[in-house]
């Protein structure tokens, strides 16, 4: 099957079944699924349904559990900690950065973590629900896997350890900065693995930390550069960047990632190895006015505006990609590899639901 297009109805209903046969209670698939969806609608492929079948293999391995007890562990006036339950990470991200808007009407900014979850979908989500607030949002996750070498060495140690940053402009559509700390996001390496594509140089290394651009070898040494590349193009940056996420996300929250005797590849997991960090920021309390969307409007453009290499590619700035992608998808659908067609497929029939996608 050639040029598979399905719609966003289409992914909500099959994901929706899947998680409910999965234990998953009504409320938190309703969430799970709406992010999802709207991760999928704004192109970034590597992080909406073709999770699926990931998360099907962690719950298998023991690592997720359906039914998490999410709570409350600290509340202050502009603190806040939240405990996710060993369950997926949307729940408690959503009611985090709720939190943190919260506070920050007040307080100015606020700052909530959220320990002992696991993966949240795309960062860029949660950092837009505090632009859509008038805030500026930053969201950021760190989890148990290795992915990411640092520089000079050939063991994945760390995350992808994502960070996302949303403000807010009056004309404008939120800027929205959303990159992994690696050179690219593990997903995207599964996404060029279902394609049967190579990869470009210096993304990712082999067992023995040199380069390779077999997507599928890639895909199962799980060994990326930290983003720049190596030494010489700056990777030592990314790493620095890597190391900050894992900060906020793993030992401020009391995660415990890296421990000393603690397990990095996937079966060593048990449920609850991630941690998430959330930032709400009010511009009108820290400015004393209400000018923030407009002196953001004029700098974006201003960046649009510049003068670009070829007339047919302007200059952008973060977050325009997806709003494209947004528009695009929700008129004409959203489209999916065969390989991960067919893996959706075979979720759908491991889970004793009826297969919806119909591209």
């Amino acid at each position: 099957m050639k040029g598979i297009v399905v719609s966003a109805d289409q992914l909500r209903r099959q994901m929706s079944l899947i998680f409910s046969a999965w234990g998953m209670p009504e409320d938190h698939v309703a969430t799970t699924v709406h992010v999802m969806t709207e991760t999928d609608l704004r192109g970034i492929d590597s992080h909406g349904i073709g999770m699926i079948p990931s998360y099907e293999r962690w719950l298998r391995q023991g690592r997720l559990t359906m039914t998490p007890h999410i709570h409350v562990v600290t509340d202050l006036p502009a603190l806040g900690l939240i405990d996710g339950g060993g369950g997926l990470g949307y729940v408690p991200s959503v009611q985090a950065m709720n939190m943190a808007i919260d506070k920050a009407r007040t307080a100015g900014v606020a700052a909530v973590g959220v320990r002992r979850t696991d993966h949240f979908g795309a960062a860029g989500h949660y950092a837009l629900m505090a632009a859509a607030e008038g805030m500026i949002g930053m969201a950021m996750t760190a989890g148990a896997t290795g992915f990411t070498v640092p520089t000079f060495g050939r063991e994945p140690m760390l995350g992808t350890n994502p960070i996302a940053f949303a403000a807010p402009g009056r004309r404008n559509r939120p800027f929205c900065l959303d990159m992994a700390t690696s050179t690219v996001a593990f997903g995207k390496i599964n996404i060029a693995r279902r394609a049967k594509k190579k990869l470009p140089e210096g993304l990712a290394l082999d067992e023995a930390g040199r380069p390779i651009t077999n997507s599928q070898h890639a895909f199962e040494a799980r060994r990326l550069t930290p983003l720049g590349g190596d030494r010489a193009r700056g990777g030592h940056k990314g790493y620095g960047l890597a190391m900050m996420v894992q900060i906020l996300c793993d030992t401020l929250t009391g995660t415990g990632m890296l421990r000393p005797g603690v397990g990095r590849t996937e079966t060593d997991l048990g449920p609850g190895r991630f941690g998430h960090f959330f930032l709400a920021l009010s511009p009108d309390l820290l400015r004393g006015d209400e000018g923030f969307d407009d002196d953001l409007d004029h700098v974006v453009d201003l960046m649009r505006a510049t003068l670009p290499v070829d007339p047919a590619q302007p200059v952008m700035v973060a977050g325009d990609p997806e709003y494209a992608a947004h528009a695009e998808r929700t008129r004409s659908g959203v489209p999916m590899t065969e390989t991960l067609y067919d893996e959706i497929r075979s979720v759908a029939r491991n889970s004793n639901v009826e297969f919806v996608l119909r591209g």
